[in-house]
């Protein structure tokens, strides 16, 4: 008996889990650990970061933060193969004059920073930071440029990811569950046809048999001929 092409069955499947950890808000986006990212590429005349950031904004993400150098290393990745960016891209920061550094504007930490060129004493006031993705370092500029697009950045909630916990557990389960239905439908169906075919060959082998042969049948039906004729 064929067995059940079990993988045909998982692909369905597979496809929902694929689709249940989709958090990003459509294919123009891209997902990378907890955030997903988009490259904005319309051309403005930039007065202030803010100009670039509203870009982001209007889209219910801030301008790119990064983090660790796995982050830096993805955008500078995905920038080359798939959005074909410039070749410097404003990175989310600003220099507060308040304390003297650098500081993310959606508020995260500075945990991590690539900068090429660090020179002290230098004024850094209406000062942007820059990614160059030839080599994945960072450099300071000035702010009033033409911006050739904006890296925008969006985390995913946490009633989100949270959720698409859950969706992964219970996609799971539902091909768990899939399998085991699978392997038992198909040990039923073993056991059916098997006692089936064995019941078949039952009835043909206890079929009702005469005591007598053939011969024996003929030397009766001879004595009955001859009584009859005595008769």
């Amino acid at each position: 008996m064929p067995r059940p092409a079990l993988p045909a069955v998982l692909l369905p499947l597979l496809g929902l889990v694929t689709a249940a950890v989709a958090d990003c808000p459509s294919s123009a986006w891209v997902q990378f650990q907890d955030s997903c990212y988009v490259f904005l590429k319309e051309a403005i005349k930039v007065e202030s970061i803010e100009d670039v950031r509203n870009q982001c904004t209007d889209h219910g993400a801030d301008m790119v933060s990064i983090h660790n150098e796995e982050e830096n290393a993805f955008i500078l990745d995905t920038l080359k193969k798939q959005w074909k960016g410039p070749d410097d891209i404003l990175l989310g920061m600003f220099f507060d004059t308040d304390d003297a550094s650098f500081k993310w504007f959606d508020k995260s930490n500075m945990t991590f920073d690539k900068w090429t060129d660090q020179e002290d004493g230098e004024d850094l006031v209406d000062t942007c930071a820059f990614l160059h993705t030839k080599t994945g370092e960072w450099k300071k500029g000035n702010c009033e440029i033409s911006s050739m697009g904006a890296l925008c950045k969006a985390a995913i909630p946490y009633e989100k990811k949270y959720l698409s916990d859950n969706h992964i557990l219970i996609s799971a389960l539902v091909i768990a569950s899939t399998v085991i239905l699978t392997v038992l439908g198909a040990i039923v169906w073993f056991l059916y046809k098997r006692n089936s075919d064995a019941g078949f060959t039952t009835v043909f082998s206890t079929a009702p048999q005469s005591p007598y042969n053939d011969d024996c049948v003929l030397v009766v039906a001879e004595e009955n001929e001859y009584a009859v004729q005595f008769d």
